[in-house]
Parts: structure tokens; C-alpha cells; sequence
């Protein structure tokens, strides 16, 4: 039974109302999470079976990637119907209860809303197919002729997210080629038309639906791109702010503006997550006005080198970017598209950038290992809301998988240059020696989706959980006194003086965060105790590639 019906939230979480600024956000990429009935996919109820894994972690929310029924041409950011859950994660009544159990243990859920596009294969693209050129059902997508004689070019050169063109031409019932359509990722995923009354009705009647249920929150995908410049205009090569047309157009905010006043309708503050990919500092922040979104990811510190001035530049302009709307930042590491930090930060480039992923890439694996663990105190004692995606509090590296097993279309779409993303997302692994590592009952029927790699018996839960040198252990100490001193979280920072190799901050009047990125091992500042250190002092000296956190008398 649930421990809260569904729908409602806990007093105590109502009466929270800024929870999001400083919270814990845990991404639960379903299918990789926990497989409770031995198909080798994760599901709902394996979720639920390690609930209580998560409340001793220490997080206040989960964050869901898309449960809904899909193709999966695209991990399930194809969405053929909002209003269920994917058959193999479980069904509606499971993520009900999924969403009431969590509440009652404190843990908040947001889910995915994917709003620029659906699957192929959902009724309303179908509708529009079978309805033919001119309908009222094309009008809710980008339909359009070709160019050229016969109509045989695409309306636009546009360059797909995924690589290739956007767009794909359909055939009419006689056989002839018809009309093209606009898909910014997958020709599965085809753009909706959100200058068309049934698509802003549509979404606004989603979220209410999720809302009902008790859900704390959407993460918003790509939510810069939903607005098209109906001219079709090619991208020029100096695109002015607002004018790209796909990208970040004014009018989208009329769009989120919408969005929350449902959210406001409700109790226990519902929040608006944004997928938001602005360079313009002053444009990102405007999807955080008081009447729009809540939070955006940060994307770019997650993207930056594993360097002391490049992380600082990160810092400030994250801060500045949010001040003039009082919006708190979000901090990441990882998700379920970027090469995992373990792995990331043990490369000679320890940046990110989807141009640059290659196969056989050397990768010191105890260097990024050392580095990820400061790098998750480092991220945890910044001002605002902090995400973790699942696997990385195990010190989880990017699985270089076979080519064959490969799913993820960025793969395919590179001409097999890139090896995707399917990397970060093997499966978790729980307990035991051999795979499946308990992520799939012990009678499973079938392997893991992806395979796990046979050392990971060092990495699962049940090992880190004995060995107090862990990273598991790390995480779970670091959240803990994130929670207990008031001091982190949101709020203020202050720079202290320091070498440049070193990121040394205050937060309040006596935390103190001692990053050092550099080659040797440096003093620390004054201080009357250390919190925790992500690696032992050497001589009282905090060695390379560490981070502690330090006490002091105000």
C-alpha cells in the first residue's frame, strides 16, 4: 500500500515551499536502474524496491527520464502517448505508487516532458499521415513541400541535433512521393507546430494530468527549440539574438508563462525544470523570470575542462547569469548523454563537447577517479540545486561498449564515428561478483539491455557499502552535511584568496571549500575542523586534485 494516497502531498512537504532552490535531484534513468522481474530492463517496481537505498543516500527528489509508452528510437524521447507508462517499465498504478511511497519517505518526483516533438507512431502523427496534405491534423506538425522541381529538395538545409538532415518526405497513398516533414533529432520524432492551439492544449492538460498524481515537478527537454520561424528562413551565418529560427525565439516564453500558472495552481510548489541551451547569459536567464521557469540546467560547467580557471569563469557566469532574476543555479556532473566524470576527468582533454566523443579515447582511470571524487564536494558546496545522475555516487566510468550492442542513434546517425551515449547508461550494478550484479533478479530470463563489465563487482553497492574509502560513502557523507550546515545550499559565496591552481570559497560565515587542481599539495586556510575531505591530508597538506571542506570560527 502506498504510504501517502495518490495525488496528495505531505504536510511537511507543503510547508516547503522553496525546496527546489537547495535540493538533491537524483536522475533515474529507468531502464538502467533496477529490473525487478528478470527481463533485463529496469522497471517501476524496481524503483520502488530501492527507495529506501535513495533515502540513505540522502536525496530530497528523483528525476525521471521519459516512462512513457515509446518505440524507443530515442530512448524513449519519442513519446507515443503521455498519459501511461511504457509496458516494460510497469503500468499507471505503479508509478502512482511509486510517486505516493517516495513521498512518504520525503523524496519529491519530477518527470520528463519532451514538448518539441512526439513519436511517429503517436495517433495524433499517424492522423496526420492518413489525413493527407492541407488537413487540420497536419497542421498541428511542420508539414511542407519540397523545393525544386518535383518538390524534390528540403524546405530547408536545417542540421538535425542528431546529425543529417530535418527533414524526411512522406509518400501519398498512390505511391508518389508527398510532402516533407520537420524533425530537429530522429525522422521517428517529428516537431510539433506549437503555434497551433491543440498542441499548448494539449501540453497544459500532460501536466495537469502528472500534477494530479502528486508529481513535484517537469524537466522540460529542449525547451528553447519549440518556436519555428513559419518563414522557414535558412540559418544565417551571424544569427542576432532571438532570430535563429529553431532556437530560442521570443515567443517561446509565452509557452512557459502558461505553464506556470498551472503549476501555481497547485499545492507544495510544482517547479519547472528547463533543458535550456542559451551561450547569451542575459537570454538563459530570461526563462527564469518569476512567472516562467524555476530552474535550468547548467550546462556549461558540467562541459568544462578539469582546470581551476576554466571551473571559476564557470562559476561566476552561472552566478551572474541567475542574480538578475534571483533564481538559484543548478550544478551537474553527468547525465544520461555525457561521458560519465570518472572517466571524463582521467582524459588529456577533460571537457565535454558531443563533437569530440571517439572511440578508444586513453582514459587514466585512477586519475578521473580522484578527480570526480573532488569534483562531487567541489559541486555539492555551491549555492543552489544539485543533480546526480544514478551510478555516479559509485564512481561508475563510461563502459566503451561492443559496436553491436549499440542502440543509441547518435551512433548511427555519425556514420559509427561516435560511440554514442549508451556508454553511461549500462546498468546499475547492486551486489555480487558477476553480473547481473542484482540489478536483475537472480532467475532472470534475460542479460542486462547493455552488458556490464565483469570488474564492476568492485564498484556495485554491497562492496561500497562495507568500505568506508568509497564513493559511495563520500557521497553519502557529503549529503549529509549539505543538509545538516546551513551554511551550503543556497545562499551566497564569497572567493577567498588563494593560489591559481585552487578554488577556495565561503559559503555563509564558516564553510569553507578548498579545491586544488593543482601539481602539488597546498596548505589550508585557517580553520578549527575539517567536514570531509575527498582524499586524506598528506602532512596537513591537501593534496592534488582533492577537495575538503573546512569548519572555521566566524
Amino acid at each position: 500500500m502506498p504510504l501517502t494516497e495518490p495525488g496528495t502531498v505531505p504536510p511537511a512537504l507543503v510547508e516547503d515551499p522553496l525546496w527546489w532552490r537547495d535540493a538533491v535531484i537524483y536522475q533515474v534513468y529507468v531502464r538502467s536502474f533496477a529490473d525487478s522481474d528478470g527481463d533485463g530492463t529496469g522497471d517501476l517496481r524496481g524503483v520502488r524496491s530501492r527507495l529506501g537505498y535513495l533515502k540513505e543516500l540522502g536525496v530530497d527528489a528523483l528525476w525521471f527520464n521519459p516512462w512513457y509508452p515509446s518505440p524507443l528510437a530515442d530512448g524513449g524521447y519519442d513519446v507515443s502517448d503521455y498519459r501511461d507508462i511504457h509496458p516494460t517499465f510497469g503500468t499507471l498504478e505503479d508509478a502512482e505508487l511509486l510517486i505516493s511511497e517516495a513521498l512518504g519517505l520525503g523524496i519529491r518526483t519530477i518527470i520528463d516532458v519532451v514538448p518539441n516533438h512526439i513519436s511517429s507512431e503517436h495517433p495524433w502523427f499517424q492522423e496526420a499521415l492518413a489525413a493527407g496534405p492541407g488537413s487540420p491534423e497536419r497542421a498541428r506538425f511542420w508539414f511542407h513541400p519540397g523545393k525544386g522541381d518535383g518538390g524534390d529538395e528540403m524546405p530547408t538545409k536545417w542540421i538535425s541535433n542528431f546529425q543529417g538532415d530535418t527533414w524526411t518526405r512522406t509518400t501519398n497513398p498512390d505511391g508518389t512521393p508527398g510532402e516533407w516533414y520537420l524533425h530537429l533529432f530522429t525522422p521517428e520524432q517529428p516537431d510539433l507546430n506549437w503555434n497551433h492551439p491543440d498542441v499548448r492544449a494539449e501540453h497544459e492538460d500532460i501536466l495537469r494530468f502528472w500534477f494530479d498524481r502528486g508529481v513535484a515537478g517537469v524537466r522540460i527537454d529542449s525547451a528553447g527549440l519549440l518556436i519555428k520561424d513559419p518563414a522557414l528562413p535558412e540559418v544565417p551565418e551571424v544569427v542576432a539574438p532571438g532570430q535563429h529560427p529553431t532556437e530560442d525565439r521570443d515567443e517561446v516564453h509565452d509557452v512557459y508563462r502558461a505553464w506556470r500558472r498551472i503549476a501555481d495552481e497547485y499545492d507544495g510548489t510544482r517547479v519547472l525544470v528547463g533543458e535550456v541551451w542559451v551561450p547569451d547569459a542575459a537570454r538563459f536567464a530570461a526563462y527564469l523570470r518569476p512567472d516562467e521557469m524555476h530552474t535550468a540546467f547548467n550546462f556549461d560547467f558540467m562541459a568544462r575542462p578539469w582546470d581551476a580557471a576554466e571551473l571559476r569563469a564557470s562559476i561566476d557566469l552561472m552566478l551572474d547569469a541567475h542574480a538578475p532574476v534571483g533564481a538559484p543555479s543548478t550544478w551537474v556532473l553527468s547525465n544520461h548523454d555525457v561521458t560519465r566524470p570518472v572517466t571524463r576527468y582521467g582524459r588529456e582533454d577533460s571537457g565535454f563537447a558531443f563533437a569530440r566523443k571517439r572511440f578508444g579515447t586513453p582514459t587514466d582511470l585512477e586519475l578521473g577517479r580522484r578527480r570526480a571524487r573532488a569534483a562531487a564536494l567541489l559541486t555539492a558546496a555551491l549555492p543552489g540545486s544539485l543533480y546526480l545522475y544514478q551510478g555516479d555516487e559509485l564512481g561508475l566510468p563510461e563502459v566503451e561498449l561492443p559496436r553491436e550492442v549499440l542502440e543509441d542513434p547518435m551512433h548511427f546517425r555519425s556514420g559509427g564515428v561516435d560511440p554514442g551515449r549508451d556508454g553511461c547508461r549500462v546498468p546499475l550494478p547492486w551486489r555480487g561478483t558477476a553480473s547481473p550484479f542484482g540489478f536483475s533478479p537472480a532467475a532472470a530470463s534475460a542479460a542486462p539491455w547493455l552488458p556490464q563489465p565483469a570488474e564492476w563487482a568492485a564498484l556495485t553497492v554491497q562492496a561500497q557499502e562495507a568500505d568506508p574509502g568509497s564513493m559511495l560513502w563520500l557521497y553519502r557523507q557529503a549529503l549529509r552535511i549539505r543538509k545538516r550546515e546551513a551554511a551550503l545550499g543556497d545562499g551566497t559565496l564569497t572567493w577567498l584568496p588563494s593560489e591559481p591552481t585552487a578554488l577556495v570559497f565561503r559559503r555563509g560565515d564558516d564553510v569553507v571549500n578548498v579545491t586544488n587542481l593543482g601539481s602539488d599539495p597546498m596548505a589550508l586556510p585557517d580553520h578549527d575542523r575539517i567536514l570531509l575531505s575527498s582524499t586524506p591530508l598528506v602532512g596537513g597538506m591537501l593534496p592534488p586534485d582533492s577537495t575538503a571542506w573546512l569548519h572555521r570560527i566566524a
